[in-house]
């Protein structure tokens, strides 16, 4: 499982006009190739009118998977340029389309290409980018002895307090970096003079704005 990675916070979609033009952008976060045609699909049938309506996207881990669409503008005009953008902000397991309505004045190759860089860039902006990473879910069991000292400490702490139950023993639920689980058990051990029974309950992650 990677560790932490950018990617968009979910669907959106913006609108700019180039010269007469209209180029409306859609974005969304997928997982899998075939989410993202669906994605594209379900735009196209939304747009049956459009001039144009180009794609890209970037999925998977180590970026394994990247297609481009000019749909019928100039090769490398359109596609190509957009997942650049992509590439540029490095993001991950995300879709774009870019539906043209043109406008009756051609923009020429470099036009284009400036176009729907702007196109997929706005739209990428109204999706908003998050960084996720990758945390554990600490879990530590103490005596209620403890408890006053150690809720203090956590909740002046960079480490996110989850929860807190209250049964036979204290349990306290808080969220650790990946990378900061050794150096959190380390510190949670000297706080309670080794104490605390300290246990790795499960891994997700956790998004943070990007802007």
């Amino acid at each position: 499982m990677r560790n932490n990675y950018i990617t968009v916070k979910g669907y959106g979609e913006s609108e700019i006009i180039i010269s007469k033009s209209r180029f409306l952008t859609y974005v969304e976060r997928v997982e899998t190739e075939e989410e993202a045609i669906l994605f594209i699909d379900k735009i196209k049938k939304m747009h049956t009118s459009a001039t144009h309506n180009c794609s890209c996207y970037m999925i998977g881990e180590h970026d394994q998977i990247q297609k481009a669409n000019d749909d019928g503008e100039p090769s490398g005009t359109a596609g190509v340029p957009m997942l650049e953008v992509l590439k540029k902000q490095g993001l991950k397991d995300t879709v774009v389309v870019v539906t043209r309505y043109f406008g009756g004045i051609k923009l020429g190759g470099g036009g284009l290409i400036r176009a729907y860089s702007k196109a997929t860039t706005e739209g990428i902006a109204a999706a908003q980018v998050v960084e996720r990473k990758l945390h554990y879910l600490m879990k530590i069991e103490i005596d209620y002895v403890w408890l006053g000292k150690l809720e203090n400490e956590i909740r002046g702490s960079h480490y996110p307090l989850h929860d807190i139950q209250y049964a036979e023993n204290v349990e306290i639920y808080v969220h650790v970096l990946k990378e900061e689980e050794q150096t959190f058990i380390d510190w949670i051990t000297e706080l309670t003079n080794g104490q605390a029974a300290i246990k790795n309950e499960d891994a997700l992650f956790i998004e943070f704005s990007k802007e």
